[in-house]
């Protein structure tokens, strides 16, 4: 096996996982933020507009890793920087 074969295998396996984990962790984040979001609502109902500006800016903030785990998958897929070293410095081990 060459040097682009194993660049490219390694890349779309790093990628399934940093979409799997990327995706996973912050959607248990936006959940569990949601549902703590709810139960404050319900004991202080006062205070919907803070509790609710403040989750939507943490939302936010949860999401950005989410969107950045897709990012670097869409680099390790169409834009590997790696291949073009490789073919460069002519391919082989």
């Amino acid at each position: 096996m060459d040097s682009i074969t194993i660049i490219g295998a390694v890349s779309i396996i790093i990628a399934g996982l940093t979409i799997s984990i990327g995706t996973l962790l912050p959607a248990l984040s936006e959940g569990k933020a949601v549902a703590t979001a709810l139960s404050s609502l319900a004991q202080q109902p006062d205070a919907s507009a803070t509790i609710t500006r403040t989750l939507f800016v943490g939302l936010a903030m949860i999401e950005s890793t989410a969107i950045y785990c897709f990012v670097v998958t869409m680099i390790l897929i169409f834009a590997n920087p790696f291949w073009n070293h490789f073919i460069s410095a002519g391919g082989g081990i």
